[in-house]
């Protein structure tokens, strides 16, 4: 008998394995499609055609591309490559499962997911593209002062949501102006969120109700990205590729008298001084953050909508 097993060993853990991977698979269609969300499972070959074949590239980092889709029957979306595939797919039904579950005004809905050559998921329509299409194609409609500040804002609010409410308690975030994407009213909807073990720019954020938990160096790396970002906001300039223009001029003593000369030109004279100077001002509290974060993500959230209300 215990021959017997050992010779049915192995086909027994794989039946347990395929079996353990069906039930995931059930249970997501189960919780997933629930009344909360409503996720599903595209087919590979829709998703490639969609795509153009996974040529309408809308960013891409060594985590890996995101795309833009455009079904048959007219409907857009965004779609990022999962490029980890030594994960398991026990481990993407799980993560698909949890990003159907976060919901928040500036976080890019989960609407689906796919599986075949590569692994998908699916994200709802970005209407207007990018933040970085704005900041530097010229044929885009230049952004005002009023939409960028509450893009800062809005990135601020979903950070901190990930932060303090969401649940499981560990996810991975990248900032950027290629992953910040805009919808038909230009609302900011942050699109790299995951939960996969990575390195690189994504930066790991403990879940806690207490913000002084946040207080480390990998928060202090988000806070760093945030920073950036808003310099963006101010200037139209690219900190991406290595550029560390940007970071250098924010970080100079004597900045102040090099702002004109900084101020995206789209903007000509259609902004408020004191709330650019305020903006400024948490710009660079969140660089200084990079090495020694002072200031929690709520906290500068906080700042940040002071900075809302200073001429109001």
């Amino acid at each position: 008998m215990h021959l017997l097993i050992q010779k049915m060993r192995p086909y027994l853990l794989a039946w347990l394995r395929r079996s353990r991977s069906d039930f995931l698979f059930s249970l997501l269609n189960v919780v997933v499609a629930g009344p909360a969300s409503l996720v599903r499972r595209f087919s590979y070959k829709d998703m490639k055609r969609a795509t153009d074949g996974f040529r309408r590239i809308i960013y891409s980092n060594t985590h890996g591309a995101a795309y833009r889709a455009r079904f048959q029957d007219g409907e857009v979306a965004l779609v990022k490559e999962v490029k980890d595939l030594n994960q398991g797919k026990d481990k993407f039904f799980k993560e698909v499962q949890l990003l159907g579950q976060l919901h928040h005004r500036h976080l890019l809905p989960l609407k689906g997911f796919s599986i075949g050559c590569k692994r998908l998921l699916v994200f709802d329509n970005i209407e207007n593209g990018s933040l970085k299409e704005h900041l530097n194609d010229p044929l885009k409609t230049p952004l005002n002062w009023n939409t960028r500040l509450q893009i800062a804002i809005g990135v601020a609010a979903a950070l901190e949501y990930l932060l303090l409410f969401s649940n499981p308690p560990i996810y991975h975030v990248s900032i950027s102006a290629s992953n910040v994407m805009l919808d038909e009213n230009y609302t900011a909807k942050i699109s790299d969120v995951g939960l996969l073990n990575s390195v690189g720019d994504y930066v790991t954020m403990p879940h806690s109700s207490n913000s002084e938990d946040c207080m480390d160096h990998a928060c202090g790396n988000l806070t760093f990205q945030l920073g950036v970002l808003i310099l963006e906001l101010i200037t139209g300039q690219s900190s991406e590729k290595g550029s560390t223009d940007l970071i250098q001029w924010i970080q100079e003593s004597r900045f102040r008298s090099s702002i004109q000369k900084m101020i995206d030109p789209d903007l000509g004279n259609n902004y408020d001084s004191r709330e650019l100077k305020n903006l400024l001002a948490v710009a660079r509290l969140c660089i200084k953050s990079g090495d020694k974060p002072k200031f929690s993500i709520p906290q500068i959230f906080r700042y940040l909508q002071k900075v809302e209300n200073t001429c109001e």
